[in-house]
């Protein structure tokens, strides 16, 4: 070991010297081309195409065909198999698996690809799979947000700014329109469709079409109400929201028949925002829509007391008690 001339023991002086600092270690990126920083224990295939000021962790896999935009940074672990391509200023966090092969009995010879748009964030552990055909395509939008462990199967379609809360799954062929926001634990049915701006509440499972705007309550996976939160943060006036929740009634409300109420909507609604109920409604029903959840007619409210026994019911109390029952 060699040891240095000058440095000795703090404590010990005389005693034994000091080993001599280490020579420095090669950068931690490859300096190869200083517009792609790829990690020196990074797998990434020559036949990857890479943008600029692309950033590629230590332990990520980029198989041959990838195409990652400008700006992208993959942190360790990553894995980014082929069929797959990421626009701008994405950032995707430790353990994403992108592009897996579709989770099905028929596994295709030829899937499909997947296509990611610009700034996006894909945070630790989330999976999306590539569609099933050769033909078809699994996208996501631009700005959206993949929290940890969520799962997108093959053939969805996120919009802008989709959020999918933790330990969300979308099963195959969803659809998710922008600004959607997925609560966590939320499961959705394959071929559902949730709306533009539409709220679903924790641990909800969709088995319906959700449509735009409306808030879903988490426990009885069922509507209830607009999402007025989201509609305000959007930027929508107190006219459109007036024109919205006209809507909602009309189509939760009023009591007509499928059809009255589809040509109801279409007249009194032909522009703005709640025109899109109209064409969310008639944009597809292969699996109906999410009903809303109000007290069934005819249920009775039952009033308890703290009173000791032998108290004597107060006259309001009595008409009370004759309202709700």
């Amino acid at each position: 070991m060699k040891l240095s001339d000058e440095a000795e023991h703090p404590q010990l002086p005389g005693r034994r010297r000091l080993p001599a600092p280490p020579t420095r270690r090669r950068p931690f990126y490859q300096p190869e081309d200083p517009l792609v920083s790829i990690h020196s224990l990074a797998a990434v295939s020559p036949y990857a195409i890479l943008g600029n000021h692309v950033r590629i962790g230590p332990f990520s896999v980029v198989e041959p065909g990838v195409e990652i935009g400008d700006g992208t940074t993959l942190a360790s672990r990553v894995v980014v198999r082929t069929g797959t391509s990421l626009g701008r200023d994405n950032i995707v966090c430790e353990g994403a698996v992108l592009g897996g092969m579709p989770q099905h009995l028929h596994m295709p010879e030829f899937p499909g690809r997947l296509a990611i748009g610009d700034g996006n964030v894909i945070r630790e552990n989330v999976t999306v799979h590539r569609a099933m055909d050769a033909d078809k395509t699994t996208r996501i939008g631009n700005g959206c947000l993949l929290m940890v462990g969520a799962h997108v199967a093959h053939d969805c379609t996120l919009g802008n700014n989709v959020i999918l809360t933790n330990n969300s799954m979308l099963g195959g062929h969803v659809t998710v329109a922008d600004r959607a926001f997925l609560s966590g634990g939320v499961a959705v049915h394959q071929f559902c469709r949730i709306g533009r701006l539409a709220m679903v509440g924790g641990l909800a499972r969709v088995r319906q079409d959700v449509p735009p705007f409306v808030t879903l309550d988490g426990g009885s996976t069922m509507v209830v109400g607009l999402n007025r939160v989201g509609l305000r943060r959007a930027g929508f006036t107190p006219q459109q929201i007036l024109d919205l929740k006209d809507a909602y009634r009309l189509v939760y409300r009023s009591g007509l028949a499928w059809d009255e109420m589809l040509d109801a909507l279409g007249n009194q609604f032909t522009d703005g925002p709640a025109a899109e109920f109209h064409a969310f409604f008639v944009g597809g029903h292969q699996r109906g829509f999410v009903q809303e959840r109000r007290t069934p007619p005819g249920a009775t409210v039952r009033i308890v007391r703290d009173e000791p026994e032998g108290t004597e019911q107060t006259p309001a109390l009595v008409d009370a008690e004759k309202m709700a029952g």
